[in-house]
């Protein structure tokens, strides 16, 4: 791999703001290159530069240290392109909203089509500028399809071509209250929660995106594939022999994946125990992986696994396994046939019971006018939770409290390192990549920053924009609560994103929102139960959408992108996704209504609409009864908060007084067993052990003893699984569901009272 040191005289020049003498600079003074990585070791044959041994050995591994910052990218060609791909990507992540299991849009399959169309586009559009009046002209065809328009193109459909937080509410209130909203209300706060998202962003770029040490496992998997698509056009032998792996691998699992998810279903809950004993419902209900514990039961469908073995650290992988022993191997035999609650009813089940086991009818709880019917509540009696609801309840409240304890002891120095070198960057009136010294930062100082400015017009737009819909009573939450969960999402953007930075894990906040909010609203007069959800979204948004523009302006830095492109490139995304996923929730709740309210069941338990009961289940526990009421019958909830700030302190005392230790306290992280440990298992408990076993595989077994092998091919794979599995659900859905639907016809693996043959549990319901 050969390279550019960008030399002292560019960067002062940068420092002044002299762009084009910096790019002038760097191309004629350029003369250092940088040695071959190792193989082995991903270490330089050479002494490593002192700029390049700052990253991560991961990084050296995968980014280039070349760039040509005259390469166009904002091109007739990527504009065309984006809105292609954008579309199927909105539809489809809208879609599995609804559904028990789905992986993603492929965005690796964007990555790769664009990079092809672009490349014929680039041969058959004519070389034409045309005039845009006072904008100049636009040049139809500027050369050669580089590999920066397809990043870019990624960029873009990986902020449009995703579901949105905001169809929860609407969802939600459609199905279970028969309430409709307006079409232009629902897109604007589509809009508006994304963007304020995008707003936050601004903030936690400072601390978590330039410096080196957070690495941004998604990005440096995308990253790779586009080091292997770039070197592949330029004749790499090693880089065609990528690309052929890549097709042959993305081919078969297509083929595989009809038959775990249309032909042959058993497959995808390869339950052992239900083959020993069918009729046995002990048996069944500890190996059922559809509705049971899950015990060594196997998956061979990948929506079940997902590219997740690929990327997260192994340390997370085993935390994340031990927390599902102990929750669906340990806790819900313990409930069924042990003494560890005295309400058995409902433990696969996250809706709401009466003290006799039936289901609350929840509609009778309320008036009208969505309130609270007394009367009716002291004829039905308390509300009660299956087992598995109300440890997932605590288990949520102690990972929300332990994402920032954590962050604060184990974290505490590289974030004040980072806010450090903000405050020296303000003060010398400088970029703050500029204080860091690593090869991509200088690299990326030749190109103009995002200004904090356009951040605060986004936010401004956005905040206005949500207050006059709440404010006219558009939706179903108070206009007041709109800056609370603005605050609170400030609050968590910077620390949750430590993590996810680091391990790729994203912490789930949807319940304590909930309960905030819950608290919030019970001494207003009207208080619609999608309330919930709305502020949800709000809250919500500020983080994960502020994680996915850092992610992919991450993409940017390793990519060498201009990140004023990759900001505007973020916004038409989403400009033109939104719509999209408005139309795909029309389509699901007109087509598939019947499974997602309960009057008939999906004999594959997929169109559950399992979050969305989930949402309207707190919707009835926080806003309609309230968090006291809830409470009263389950006093220990409350105490999670508790366990999520004492948790990490202990390790942390573990960690200083034995640093050394083979135990490795510094790994344990709590946020993530706590909240693996809220996960439900009601409808699918297949996958873990199968997952397991193929991140030791992958992260552990290849990633230190064959090195070189993981180094070429681990992200690759990953990509090319999960485009082959999202393109076998995209032709299944094209053939057989999106005009008649055909339904499979039932025999030996596709058993119509049970998939797995685990009849008895079947037969008990």
């Amino acid at each position: 791999m050969t390279g550019t040191k960008i030399p002292e005289d560019a960067l002062e020049t940068v420092r002044k703001g002299q762009a084009e003498t910096v790019v002038e600079s760097i191309s004629t003074k350029s003369n250092v290159s940088i040695e071959q990585i190792d193989s082995e070791a991903g270490s330089f044959d050479g002494e490593i530069p002192p700029d390049i041994a700052e990253l991560p050995q991961v990084v050296r591994d995968t980014v280039s240290f070349e760039d040509d910052p005259t390469t166009p990218i904002l091109t007739f060609r990527y504009f065309i392109l984006s809105i292609i791909f954008i579309v199927p990507g909105a539809f489809i992540d809208t879609m599995n909203t609804y559904r028990t299991t789905s992986a993603a849009y492929s965005i690796f399959f964007v990555q790769i089509a664009s990079h092809w169309f672009g490349k014929w586009l680039a041969k058959v559009l004519p070389k034409k500028r045309v005039s845009l009046g006072k904008l100049g002209l636009f040049d139809l065809n500027p050369g050669p399809w580089s590999i920066k328009e397809t990043a870019l193109i990624t960029i873009t459909a990986n902020s449009g071509a995703t579901g949105s937080q905001g169809l929860n509410s609407l969802s939600l209130a459609e199905i279970y209250y028969g309430e409709k909203v307006n079409a232009a209300v629902a897109i604007f706060f589509m809009w508006t929660i994304v963007f304020v998202g995008y707003s936050y962003a601004g903030i936690a770029r400072n601390f978590l995106l330039y410096d080196p040490q957070f690495i941004w496992p998604l990005a440096l998997m995308q990253t790779t594939l586009f080091q292997t698509q770039s070197k592949s056009d330029l004749d790499s032998k090693q880089s065609s022999k990528q690309m052929k792996v890549f097709f042959c691998v993305l081919i078969g699992v297509c083929v595989w994946h009809f038959f775990p998810e249309y032909v042959w279903p058993m497959t995808s809950s390869l339950a052992f125990l239900c083959w020993v004993a069918p009729e046995n419902y002990t048996a069944n209900f500890l190996g059922s992986g559809l509705g049971g514990m899950g015990f060594l039961n196997f998956t061979l469908d990948w929506s079940n696994i997902t590219s997740s073995i690929m990327l997260y650290p192994y340390w997370v992988q085993v935390v994340e396994f031990v927390a599902f022993v102990l929750g669906a191997w340990i806790l819900i035999p313990s409930v069924k046939w042990g003494g560890l609650s005295s309400f058995k009813s409902g433990l696969m089940s996250n809706s709401l019971f009466l003290a006799n086991g039936t289901k609350y009818p929840t509609t009778d709880l309320l008036t009208p006018d969505l309130q609270l019917n007394m009367t009716a509540y002291h004829e039905l009696g308390e509300v009660y939770l299956g087992a598995q609801r109300a440890w997932n309840m605590f288990f949520d409240y102690a990972a929300y409290v332990s994402g920032f304890v954590w962050v604060v002891v184990f974290g505490y120095s590289s974030l004040s390192s980072s806010f450090k070198k903000l405050i020296k960057a303000r003060k010398s009136n400088s970029s703050l990549s500029l204080q860091y010294t690593d090869r991509l930062n200088k690299m990326q100082a030749v190109y103009k920053e995002v200004p904090l400015l356009w951040y605060i017009i986004l936010f401004a737009a956005s905040f206005i924009t949500l207050l006059v819909i709440l404010a006219t009573k558009s939706l179903f939450m108070p206009w007041w609560c709109l800056i609370v969960g603005l605050v609170f999402g400030s609050i968590i953007v910077t620390p949750l994103g430590w993590l996810y930075a680091l391990s790729n894990f994203q912490l789930a906040i949807g319940t304590f929102n909930e309960l905030l909010y819950g608290y919030m609203i019970q001494l207003q007069s009207s208080r619609h139960p999608a309330g919930a959800t709305v502020y949800g979204a709000i809250a919500g948004d500020a983080w994960y959408r502020a994680q996915y523009i850092l992610q992919d302006q991450k993409i940017g830095h390793y990519m060498h992108l201009p990140p004023r492109s990759v900001f505007f490139s973020q916004i038409f995304g989403e400009l033109i996704g939104v719509p999209i996923n408005y139309a795909a929730m029309r389509w699901v709740l007109s087509s598939k209504m019947d499974y997602l309210n309960g009057t008939k069941e999906d004999p594959l338990h997929q169109w559950t609409g399992q979050s969305i009961t989930s949402y309207n289940t707190n919707a009835i526990q926080y806003v309609v009864l309230g968090p006291s009421r809830l409470f009263k019958n389950y006093p220990v909830l409350p105490y999670g908060f508790l366990l999520g700030a004492g948790a990490p302190l202990v390790l942390y005392a573990a960690y200083r007084f034995f640093p050394n230790s083979k135990l490795k306290f510094n790994l344990w992280n709590t946020t993530v067993f706590f909240s693996t440990l809220s996960t439900f298992y009601g409808n699918i408990s297949t996958g873990p052990l199968s997952l397991f076993i193929g991140g030791t595989i992958t992260m552990f077994y290849a990633y230190r003893y064959k090195h070189a092998l993981w180094k070429k091919y681990n992200y690759l794979l990953a990509a090319a699984i999960d485009t082959g599995y999202n393109l076998a659900i995209l032709l299944i859905f094209i053939c057989f569901s999106a005009g008649k639907v055909i339904l499979m016809p039932n025999w030996w693996g596709n058993n119509e009272l049970s998939v797995e043959r685990c009849f008895a549990l079947a037969k008990a319901g």
